[in-house]
């Protein structure tokens, strides 16, 4: 790096020049207004360093300033969180960048405004978001060190705000020197003689402690133990099929708690086969530790199974957890268990579950690569990113084997400590070796980026601890809620059939629309591969372009006996191309019922008996999700007479089939729904029982389910740009509507006679 100028660089990711947007507005600034820069700083930020998140590109950044001798701030975004693709790409800036705007009070007279450090400062770093082989990484593209200030000396800049940190552990001791009765300046004092540095020279000020003092003086732990104890008990009072358990420690105090709602209970029953415990994050206000149960539905959704708060992370602490879970769950344990990678939890589920299959989350370890080899591999990081991949997805454990060696020697990795870790516990995380076990594709990049927003969404609901199971259970059901409407708006679109095969016809008819996706894949593809018989009932199976390899397809038609070599549906529950080929090849026009299990069917009678039962709450949720169900049907059966004739006659169908069911004997909220969860009306089916849409306009347009558009008034008159057409009765007649419709203000009139209501 120069005395006199630091280079500013900045290019795409793929190396071409950037657009204006992206590279935003460099001035150029007069030589002397430039200062020299002088670092021993070891690592500089470079253009296509990778980290694996915003905040550990942040934290580089923040260390790079820090030696350097100044402090950074976060700047212009691309993107929302929740919008789309979300952030894609973030700017960081010095902390003296751009310029202090004088702000006018609300009379128009001008504010004492206070002095403000920015000077117009350019020094950056931009980063980018990219997606290789799955995995979203983030890039630098941009980077500029050219200052128009004075660089502070070490012992300045850790004086400003962003350096004036306290470490948890630092946190720990000044609260113990508090509650021995020490003053400030002895806290200070004795940790700087702990640290043996010298006097003053703690990243942390007087005013900072201070200041964490009095934010432990605002958080009464203790009482709110006690609330939340007692909000659970609550809980169980109102609704006894609540779960929780707890523990206190030596001296009475809450050291653990676990919980899990009615419908988490429920839903366990029908979809606890596969599960993800996360314990990666942390109540930062009580320092708790913060595990989710989460599994995956048959419309491809996340459901929420349970949650604990543990004091300390042993395994002491994971076995508590995981005896309360199975206790809320009658004793079942899962199939399989996805984990990060900690050790004290792999102890605890062998001992607690040892039925389970415990396997690591592998978006987890993904997501250290760029720590533990990009320094290392240089150059040829890609291009060993890309062999473990390749690794990662083998069908075959020897092939496995075979490839890890080579790829060990082509790399040179043969001391390294993380490829030695890998290797030793392979079977936790390479697929080859967990073919066999069923993990409802929650293996998945794409779930793991579901299921992380899921979990996101839970910890924004912490505040207060007593209201964390209260908030919880509103996310919760806020997250049922649309899955519910999802599901319904899946439903009404077409299914579209890609092959014409009968087996995708059949298939169709059976799986949720999430499956169905999922088995059509394998059926566009199937065609690719020829199958050849070997012996009676045997088959080999190899992509066309491949002179050898390929799959062994077992198939005994008498025993409706299928198998293949690459354990696809014993992983997923979705039969895979070589199968798929083998029966389309010797005229199998069904797939056998048990290769079509009941985990991804829509909601059979066994699953409906497990929801049947709703509170008045639910119940009330229920109608109004129908009632917008009817407003949207109705919105879309009138825009042409074709269309409305055929609503007429569909719903009078629907309605003299409801009218079977017995009514209530009971209040409205003891009602039991014993109709089918399908919201698709039996005449709008073709032949072959595939969902057909009646809708006219763009099949991809989502279906809302809100308040129809209120129309402009003028003058306090409402406009319409469609006449008065009654649509709630079978009159047709134009120039009133339900409110004043002839046909339903007579006394004779019963539902027979309307049609529909």
């Amino acid at each position: 790096m120069s005395e006199e100028i630091s280079l500013v660089v900045e290019t795409s990711e793929n190396g071409t020049d950037l657009s204006p947007d992206d590279i935003g507005t460099v001035e150029e600034m007069p030589e002397d207004t430039i200062l020299s820069q002088q670092t021993s700083v070891n690592l500089v930020p470079f253009i296509g360093q990778r980290f694996v998140s915003q905040d550990a590109a942040y934290e580089f950044y923040c260390s790079f300033a820090k030696q350097c001798g100044f402090s950074i701030r976060r700047h212009r975004t691309r993107g929302k969180d929740g919008v789309g693709r979300g952030i894609t790409r973030r700017d960081f800036t010095c902390h003296r960048g751009g310029y202090p705007q004088i702000k006018p009070s609300e009379d128009g007279k001008m504010q004492r405004n206070r002095k403000s450090s920015r000077c117009g400062c350019q020094a950056y770093m931009r980063i980018v978001k990219r997606a290789d082989f799955d995995v979203p990484e983030w890039r630098i593209t941009g980077f500029g060190n050219i200052h128009n200030h004075e660089l502070l000396k070490s012992n300045e800049v850790r004086l400003l705000p962003a350096y004036c940190t306290i470490s948890s552990d630092d946190k720990s001791r000044i609260c113990m020197f508090a509650k021995a009765g020490m003053s400030v300046r002895q806290m200070l004092r004795l940790m700087e003689l702990e640290k043996g540095i010298k006097l003053g020279c703690l990243p942390f000020t007087e005013i900072d402690v201070r200041n964490l003092l009095q934010s432990f003086r605002n958080v009464d732990r203790d009482n709110d133990a006690i609330d939340l104890l007692a909000m659970c008990k609550n809980i169980k009072d109102e609704d006894p099929n609540f779960k929780y358990d707890f523990k206190v420690d030596a001296h009475n105090r809450l050291e653990h708690i676990a919980w899990s709602y009615a419908p988490s209970v429920q839903l366990y029953e029908a979809f606890g086969d596969a599960v993800v415990f996360d314990t990666t994050h942390r109540l930062d206000a009580y320092d708790m530790l913060l595990g989710i149960w989460i599994g995956v539905d048959n419309h491809g959704m996340n459901c929420f199974f349970g949650c604990v708060l543990l004091r300390d992370e042993n395994m002491q602490s994971f076995s508590w957890a995981l005896k309360a879970f199975l206790g809320f769950m009658k004793g079942k344990s899962p199939q399989t268990i996805l984990t990060d990678q900690n050790m004290w939890l792999k102890e605890a589920i062998s001992i607690e579950m040892p039925n389970t299959k415990h396997a690591f989350c592998i978006w987890h370890i993904i997501a250290k690569f760029s720590e533990w080899f990009s320094v290392l591999l240089e150059s040829h990081y890609d291009n060993w990113k890309a062999e473990f991949h390749r690794l990662y997805n083998l069908d075959m454990v020897e092939d496995f084997e075979v490839g890890w060696r080579e790829m060990v020697n082509t790399y040179g990795l043969h001391g390294n400590k993380h490829i030695i870790s890998l290797y030793a516990l392979r079977t936790f995380w390479a697929l080859p070796f967990l073919k066999n076990y069923f993990f409802a594709g929650m293996t998945s990049t794409f779930q793991s980026e579901a299921i992380n927003a899921f979990i996101q969404r839970i910890l924004s609901a912490q505040s207060q601890l007593h209201h964390f199971v209260e908030q919880v259970a509103v996310v919760v059901d806020f997250k049922d809620q649309a899955g519910a409407k999802q599901k319904m708006q899946r439903k009404l679109h077409k299914v579209c059939l890609k092959t014409g095969s009968p087996i995708e016809s059949h298939a169709a008819t059976v799986l949720t629309p999430y499956a169905f996706g999922k088995l059509q894949e394998e059926l566009v593809l199937a065609p690719q591969y020829a199958s050849l018989l070997v012996d009676e009932g045997c088959f080999h199976v190899r992509h066309h372009t491949q002179m050898d390899g390929g799959c062994k397809v077992i198939w005994v038609p008498r025993e409706d006996l299928i198998s293949c070599s690459c354990y696809q549906f014993e992983f997923s529950g979705i039969l895979c191309r070589h199968v798929l080929r083998v029966l389309s090849t010797n005229n199998c026009f069904h797939i056998p019922d048990q290769y079509l299990p009941n985990r991804w069917c829509c909601v059979s009678s066994s699953f409906t008996k497990i929801f049947r039962t709703t509170t008045p709450r639910e119940h009330a949720d229920r109608v109004q999700l129908l009632q917008s169900m009817v407003s949207t049907f109705i919105t879309e059966a009138v825009e042409t007479e074709e269309r409305l004739d055929f609503a007429c006659e569909q719903i009078a169908m629907e309605l003299s089939r409801i009218k079977e069911f017995p009514k209530a004997m009971h209040g409205a909220n003891d009602i039991a729904y014993d109709s089918s969860d399908s919201l698709i009306l039996p005449g709008v089916e073709d032949s072959d029982s595939i969902v057909q849409s009646f809708t006219t306009g763009n099949p991809h347009e989502s279906i809302s389910l809100g308040k129809l558009k209120e129309r402009r008034s003028r003058d306090g008159v409402e406009i319409s740009r469609k006449r008065r057409h009654c649509s709630v009765c079978c009159c047709g007649q134009y120039g009133h509507d339900s409110a004043d419709c002839p046909m339903i203000g007579g006394d004779e009139l019963n539902g027979d006679g309307l049609g529909f209501l």
